[in-house]
């Protein structure tokens, strides 16, 4: 306390990156440490507004005296911790995170970061032998765990799923579902709290499905499209846009976004707003707004078709 006024004083810890060396807030981990300085890690699973979850083994880095290499994500930083991002070890095992997923699903309209990493990183879409077509699969969801067929190496393990179209907001297509887990925190604890998804099956089987397996008009889910919003392969779609791209007509160079507030209550949540043709055709919440952090209800983010009509 100085003068009547309260003062917080935050701990700093000091590291060297890429042989730079600087400080950050003790408590924070590598990525936010290196984020906070200008420096590149891709991402994957990780989400600011989501717990991290250490599933795709994209962030990882290189710490001195660490037999393995550990998730930027997660980790915390030490005093005097030497970290390398951009070693060839690093960039070799990102190298084949991002092959091994490109090989098993369809990664054709993944997000615009995920994309300029995979072409940073020269990624070879093929380097496990080319995509299997569905005549050539089985349904994930059909199979058991530990009873997965070995392929003959002619060709990629796939994976292979219908496109799920069972309600008017959204559509799942799980061939392009990288197991990222973000939907699943969604849905959980980091923001709707339903709990309607988790992850079923084991090995090249776990895919993402709802309780006891049941369809998605049956489960606990309350359309919030959560999910939809923090998923970055469009494994999760909104339905006006899956039908605008197989007609054809999805057009994001010719989009327009517009940030307003949701007339619906008296939250105050911040909306995004995409239209096209002078149509909304997508609503979505931006991540550093403190009421939101992305996050919406069904009002919110499905509720303006009526002013289409």
């Amino acid at each position: 306390m100085s003068n009547g006024v309260a003062v917080s004083i935050q701990r700093t810890v000091k590291i060297t990156v890429n042989g730079s060396e600087f400080t950050a807030p003790e408590g924070s981990t590598i990525l936010q440490a290196c984020r906070s300085e200008g420096l590149e890690i891709p991402t994957l699973c990780y989400l600011e507004n989501l717990t991290p979850v250490n599933t795709c083994r994209l962030c990882m880095v290189e710490v001195q005296g660490s037999r393995t290499l550990v998730p930027s994500c997660s980790r915390k930083i030490e005093p005097g911790m030497v970290v390398n991002t951009e070693s060839d070890r690093v960039q070799a095992s990102r190298k084949m995170v991002l092959e091994l997923l490109a090989s098993s699903v369809d990664m054709s309209i993944v997000s615009d970061e995920l994309s300029e990493w995979m072409e940073r990183h020269q990624v070879d879409k093929e380097r496990f032998g080319p995509q299997a077509l569905p005549a050539q699969l089985g349904e994930r969801e059909t199979t058991h765990a530990g009873h997965h067929v070995r392929g003959d190496g002619t060709l990629a393990a796939t994976v292979f799923e219908p496109v799920k179209i069972d309600n008017d907001q959204y559509v799942r297509d799980y061939s392009r579902c990288v197991l990222c887990y973000r939907c699943v925190e969604a849905c959980g604890t980091d923001a709707q709290n339903t709990f309607a998804i988790a992850l079923g099956g084991r090995g090249f089987e776990a895919h993402i499905t709802t309780e006891y397996d049941v369809p998605l008009p049956e489960s606990a889910c309350v359309y919030c499209g959560n999910c939809v919003a923090v998923c970055p392969t469009n494994a999760l779609m909104f339905k006006i846009e899956h039908d605008m791209r197989q007609a054809q007509t999805w057009d994001e160079s010719r989009q327009t976004l517009t940030r307003t507030i949701c007339p619906y209550c008296g939250v105050g949540c911040n909306l995004e707003i995409h239209a096209q043709d002078n149509k909304i055709v997508k609503v979505t919440s931006p991540l550093d707004h403190d009421v939101t952090s992305g996050m919406l209800c069904v009002k919110g983010r499905f509720g303006f078709e009526f002013i289409n009509s």
